[in-house]
């Protein structure tokens, strides 16, 4: 059967090949961005399939609406992707407070507020699926790009707590976890902070970081409708083998570390 989706930051990268993708398997997408005239292409492909909404994810009142249109004109809600967010460069000596609130308003807060509207309506129809963009960044941290791990550290908390209150109503979550891919997320989507001259070493060392060739946001397209059409979708998929060897490794530290320690932990047990 087709789905509907609402699809947020659907003017590049994952949003927009998930957008086209959908449209073309048959699916319906109220597809949202900040200018939508980046969206007028898919409306005169897709004609009425397609339902573009000019949005602002920092703007709580916008959210809430766009989730109501989007459900008003379609009728139903399917899947309800939170994709919109961008990367900030900056280590914790170098971000100032506006860097930080504006990264955690955009990727936290507006993921927070399409949920917050979206549960309600996905409830009363008796299920639905909410989709949640986060990263790599997300289960571990990398140097330089402190306040964006932060922001989804965040947004994977939330979700993990959301799972548990809405799995009675029927409403599945996953959260997806890109790797490095050739979308402009390190380029024009970016935002850096004024750099110390003193960081120049670390942000050359990560400049270098990775290696073999890095997938395009069209290759995520069938891992991405192999999770939503799933009758158990996963609470986690991580995207690409770099990121999955990367998330792995960082966890099996982790546990060493937690063992290592595990006298010490049981310790501050009632005496």
């Amino acid at each position: 059967m087709s789905k509907t989706w609402l699809i947020t930051g659907a003017s590049r990268g994952f949003g927009r090949s998930w957008t086209i993708a959908a449209l073309e398997r048959g699916d319906r997408v109220a597809a949202t961005a900040r200018d939508t005239a980046t969206l007028e292409d898919l409306r005169d492909r897709f004609g009425d399939a397609v339902l573009p909404i000019r949005l602002d994810v920092n703007d709580r009142s916008a959210d809430i609406a766009a989730v109501q249109a989007a459900h008003r004109h379609f009728g139903r809600l399917d899947v309800v992707v939170n994709n919109a967010g961008y990367g900030h460069f900056g280590t914790t000596e170098e971000v100032t407070e506006d860097e930080v609130r504006a990264q955690m308003e955009t990727n936290f807060f507006g993921a927070l507020w399409i949920t917050q509207a979206a549960i309600p309506l996905l409830r009363e129809q008796g299920g639905g699926h909410i989709v949640q963009v986060s990263s790599i960044g997300g289960v571990t941290a990398f140097p330089g790009l402190g306040v964006y791990n932060a922001s989804k550290w965040a947004l994977e908390g939330f979700t993990e707590a959301l799972a548990g209150e809405v799995a009675g109503f029927g409403i599945k979550t996953t959260l997806i976890e890109p790797s490095g891919f050739a979308t402009d997320w390190a380029g024009a989507s970016a935002n850096r902070s004024r750099p110390n001259p003193l960081y120049q070493p670390l942000r050359d060392a990560m400049a270098n970081w990775g290696n073999g060739p890095t997938p395009t946001a069209e290759d995520s397209v069938e891992a991405m409708f192999e999770a939503v059409d799933a009758a158990e979708p996963p609470t986690r998929l991580i995207l690409a083998s770099q990121g999955y060897d990367l998330v792995l490794a960082a966890h099996e530290g982790r546990m060493e570390t937690w063992r290592a320690w595990e006298k010490t932990a049981r310790s501050a047990d009632p005496k």
